[in-house]
């Protein structure tokens, strides 16, 4: 069953109630369809944007290099931070994930991400 992406949001709200930050990005422009931050000073446009240009640049070089591979999902480790990206199975959208290093189970994540993003509209 397809679920749009403010309910994808809400979803991973209510499984990972400790998140920094949230979004469901547009893949093409960048542009969160839907989003939530738990901190009031975290940018998450900005954030979106920047990720999408990960997300573009990781895309360019598996063409290429000529892989036959897909994409499961972008894990970048800062300090105390975990950044998660998991693009929609059509690839026209991502979601972007920002946790705290320590309070997250980074397993638990991954699958609940997993989970979230097949449903994607």
């Amino acid at each position: 069953m397809a679920t749009s992406p403010k309910q994808v949001v809400k979803d991973i709200m209510a499984e990972l109630p400790t998140l920094l930050a949230v979004a469901v990005v547009e893949t093409e422009t960048g542009m969160p369809l839907a989003s939530h931050s738990n901190i009031a000073d975290f940018d998450i446009e900005t954030a979106a944007a920047y990720n999408t240009e990960v997300v573009k640049a990781k895309l360019k070089a598996i063409a290429a290099l000529k892989l036959n591979q897909t994409v499961q999902d972008i894990l970048l480790t800062l300090t105390d931070q975990l950044h998660l990206l998991k693009l929609s199975p059509k690839g026209d959208q991502f979601v972007y994930l920002a946790v705290n290093a320590r309070d997250t189970n980074l397993a638990q994540a991954r699958q609940i991400l997993k989970a979230q993003t097949a449903e994607l509209l």
